[in-house]
């Protein structure tokens, strides 16, 4: 019994040690400048409804205006946040709409209702921490007629 107390407590001690030392590694939390004319917002005909479901459920992972939170800041979270960000930005950036041609802008646009349709997006994981992003049946509705009207646009 003394040995295993011993051995969780050297445990416990190096499990915070690694995880200390795991805050050295930062990788960057960037939120880019961005031209507001190059935005989705500035370039298509958006209503407030789309708008405010854009700004709750995309803007984190699809935008250049990400709001970094706290767990942001915390290792290993922080690298698996950041790096949900980069690569939802690659795929889909909001910020930088006005730098797609029509057809990938018509394509994005489909996407983006086949994506919220299918459950897919928001990601669960992003949803666990941001509940409130979670599309309804009403939101994806909302966002599906918009993206068709501006496909056809």
């Amino acid at each position: 019994m003394k040995r295993l107390k011993k051995v969780l407590k050297w445990g416990a001690i190096g499990v915070v040690l690694i995880l200390g030392f795991a805050q050295l590694v930062r990788p960057s939390k960037t939120n880019p400048k961005t031209n507001e004319s190059q935005h989705l917002f500035a370039q298509t005909a958006m209503n407030s409804q789309v708008a405010a479901i854009l700004d709750r459920s995309c803007r984190d992972c699809h935008s250049n205006q990400t709001r970094w939170p706290w767990y942001s800041h915390v290792a290993p979270v922080s690298w698996f946040v950041i790096d949900h960000v980069n690569h939802g930005r690659s795929h889909l950036n909001l910020s930088e709409w006005g730098r797609y041609n029509k057809e990938e802008a018509r394509n994005q646009l489909r996407n983006m209702c086949r994506e919220a349709r299918a459950g897919a997006m928001p990601l669960q994981s992003y949803l666990l921490m941001h509940r409130t992003a979670k599309l309804s049946d009403e939101d994806i509705r909302t966002l599906c007629e918009w993206t068709t009207a501006e496909r056809e646009r």
